[in-house]
């Protein structure tokens, strides 16, 4: 197949949407933004062993074609989604591609390539961010700059579909198992909005699925929670320090772009999100674009801002009767969003957590230095990935709680009955 004509598209819908983004940015959120990707065709995965999967309850069945919404009314003929199924009011749904069939217009990478941290070094900047991901014998680091332009990467570990998503306008990135009921579900960036955050869709039976909770919310699936898998958002150079082994997502994704600006330039100094796309009211007990270590155990959540957790540099804390620690490290971290070109923006530090029980003991942690912890159970001390470097427990590797570093203003409007740790 000649992919040159998909390629010359490719660029030119990127520039495109480059330049919606840029208008968005500079006349304060009065028009759509979008990442700088544009449409493939969609694929259909394969079948598999189904992940043990959960039901949530408020599904409403039936709600009539009366009931959706004229604003999305256009795309009830070229979607096979069964609208009458919903967790959801469906007039929280925004469009943020206007196009007849928006899904995929940015791009998910459905065979991404990886490459060696020496072969990666030579284009990543070791400040800049991405989200670690280890699962069986995989270790890998997707860095921002790629993830921010396509938002879902369908991949596998070994003998388990998963998939890396990341969403710019919040600043969320969730990793997911794949399966689903016997299925191995090839999810896509739909065009759809809800509260700001991508809203995924599944190429098997078009449920359209939050992005930010793993939810499916319209259609076969709604109601239906993908399990979650454990990621770190991390610098590149960290990355290479404590993961040696490990690869990084390659740059050559076969769409001609080199990955080396930003379409979100300035996003996070806004004191608002857009709100062409978020349209709530920001809960104002911190800066809406603050970053926060969101923690999840169970069904339950707590947020913890890096503006109170950097005081301290830890909090050791009890969610869902499991014991946690959030760790904050001054790290050369660097906002992804601040500056035109990926690596170059203000320091944020780094922002991770654990479960801090080892061997049926739990431990209470506090900072040694900028980037190193102790426990006060038997002085052992810890890297910023959890790993004792050295003291009674060297070699013991902490395991992540599943957590993500989004936006203040994402975590609340999902989170909003959940508690946030002030200090």
């Amino acid at each position: 197949m000649n992919r040159t004509p998909l390629l010359i598209g490719s660029l030119i819908v990127a520039a495109v949407i480059a330049t919606i983004v840029a208008l968005v940015v500079a006349l304060g959120g009065s028009d759509d933004a979008a990442a700088t990707t544009t449409a493939t065709s969609p694929t259909t995965a394969s079948p598999a062993t189904a992940a043990e999967t959960t039901t949530a309850t408020s599904i409403t069945i039936d709600p009539g074609p009366d009931e959706i919404p004229a604003h999305l009314q256009g795309l009830v003929d070229p979607w096979e989604t069964d609208w009458s199924r919903t967790t959801i009011d469906l007039t929280e749904l925004l469009v943020g591609i206007p196009a007849f069939d928006p899904r995929d217009r940015i791009a998910p990478l459905d065979f991404p390539a990886y490459e060696s941290q020496e072969s990666a070094s030579e284009w990543l900047v070791d400040a800049e961010i991405g989200v670690q991901f280890i699962l069986e014998d995989v270790v890998r680091f997707y860095p921002i700059r790629i993830l921010s332009a396509h938002e879902v990467v369908n991949d596998e570990a070994g003998d388990i579909p998963y998939a890396v998503t990341y969403c710019p306008l919040c600043n969320t990135a969730v990793a997911f198992d794949r399966r689903v009921d016997g299925r191995t579900l090839r999810f896509g960036v739909s065009g759809l909005l809800r509260r700001s955050d991508l809203v995924m869709w599944d190429s098997e039976t078009v449920s359209l699925w939050q992005q930010i909770t793993g939810e499916g919310i319209v259609g076969d699936f709604a109601g239906t929670q993908l399990e979650l898998l454990p990621t770190a958002t991390v610098t590149w150079g960290d990355f290479k320090a404590n993961q040696p082994d490990g690869e990084s997502l390659s740059r050559n994704t076969g769409f001609g772009f080199s990955y080396g600006s930003n379409s979100y330039t300035g996003y996070t100094s806004r004191p608002i999100p857009f709100p062409t796309f978020f349209q709530d009211d920001v809960d104002p007990r911190f800066p809406a674009m603050e970053r926060v270590v969101g923690v999840r155990v169970g069904d339950t959540t707590k947020a913890y801002p890096f503006s109170v957790v950097s005081a301290t540099g830890t909090v050791n804390d009890l969610l869902a009767n499991t014991p946690v620690s959030v760790w904050w490290a001054d790290t050369e971290a660097v906002d992804n969003f601040d500056t035109a070109i990926p690596g170059l923006g203000q320091t944020i530090g780094t922002g991770i957590a654990f479960l801090a029980t080892v061997d049926g003991r739990v431990l209470t942690f506090s900072p040694a230095d900028g980037t190193t912890f102790t426990d006060a159970e038997t002085n052992t001390t810890w890297s910023l990935f959890g790993e004792a470097i050295d003291g009674p427990l060297a070699g013991t590797q902490l395991e992540l709680a599943l957590h993500q570093n989004e936006f203040w203003f994402a975590w609340a409007a999902f989170n909003s009955e959940s508690p946030v740790y002030e200090g």
